[in-house]
């Protein structure tokens, strides 16, 4: 099993390439972009050292069933998938935040909430709340965009609106996107027996109007509950058992990393990395309900080379 974790491609009309976490994004004439998933795979804001086998190719797949899915809600800056772990899109500007919606109490924000917060973002949290309980409704905690090696800071609707990152109206479509975006997901994650616990999205702006980018729904950018017995765990506090990114960073919290200085990764034996595979094809097909089809994994560059070169003709 090969997994791609660096990309060097000069593809024709190539004017740039920006290599994110996990993404690396080629732009063509300053009109579309060539996004590769790569295998790389991020937690704690850190680049991991190894790449994970078809983790790319997943991802892809599941951001472009679900953008296909909501193109009803709004628009997004899909144009084609000529390879598995490529989305070719519409060059938009980017909004510097995301556009982060929680459902239900969990991670950083229940993190911060057992320390006493009881606002997050601007939006006040009721009292006596307990881990992984559902909100009354789903609530929106933007972050700032941050930079490469930085960590997304959180921020607040009014911090936004003073900083300028967004127009009033701007940022009333953002939050009205957001919010029926994850609806639509709430809902199809209940039809395969899945609770869309939290997800991001991001915006950009392309001719005056904003498109959904990126990716959306995938285990990368959100987490999932089991439906069957979260009542029960919920009820007993215990932890629920999730589809997400959150057992990457659990085992790394097990072995003393949380992206903090000083802190050393540990080491990401091949069993390792072949569990952190199978457990992202649980992830694809659970949240797809299709089974996953493994690419041919022999040159993995050519043959995305190939495939984006075709369909740039």
């Amino acid at each position: 099993m090969k997994a791609l974790t660096k990309t060097d491609f000069n593809f024709p009309g190539q004017k740039s390439v920006y290599h994110g976490k996990v993404r690396d994004v080629y732009n063509i004439n300053g009109e579309k972009l060539v996004m590769v998933a790569t295998d790389r795979i991020s937690a704690f804001d850190v680049v991991l050292p190894e790449g994970i086998p078809y983790k790319g190719q997943m991802l892809n797949q599941i951001a472009a069933k679900f953008l296909d899915a909501t193109t009803d809600i709004c628009p997004n800056w899909k144009l084609a998938t000529p390879d598995p772990m490529v989305t070719v899109g519409v060059l938009c500007e980017g909004f510097p935040v995301e556009m982060i919606v929680r459902g239900y109490l969990c991670g950083s924000a229940w993190r911060a909430y057992k320390n006493g917060a009881r606002e997050i973002c601007g939006v006040k949290l009721p009292e006596g709340m307990r881990e992984n309980q559902k909100f009354p409704e789903p609530i929106v905690t933007p972050t700032t965009k941050a930079e490469m090696g930085l960590h997304d800071e959180d921020i607040s609707k009014e911090e936004i609106l003073r900083q300028g990152l967004a127009t009033p109206e701007e940022y009333a479509t953002l939050e009205k996107y957001t919010l029926a975006l994850f609806k639509r997901g709430t809902e199809i994650a209940a039809g395969r027996g899945l609770i869309l616990v939290d997800t991001k999205y991001e915006f950009g702006k392309h001719n005056g109007t904003i498109y959904l980018m990126d990716e959306i729904h995938t285990p990368d950018s959100s987490r999932y509950f089991y439906a069957d017995g979260y009542r029960e765990r919920f009820e007993k506090g215990e932890p629920q058992k999730q589809l997400s990114k959150e057992f990457v960073r659990e085992w790394l919290m097990e072995n003393g990393f949380q992206g903090k200085e000083g802190q050393q990764v540990p080491e990401m034996t091949p069993a390792i990395v072949q569990s952190i595979s199978e457990r992202y094809i649980e992830l694809f097909e659970n949240i797809t309900g299709e089974k996953f089809v493994k690419e041919d994994t022999g040159n993995i560059a050519e043959r995305i080379e190939k495939n984006v070169l075709q369909y740039l003709k």
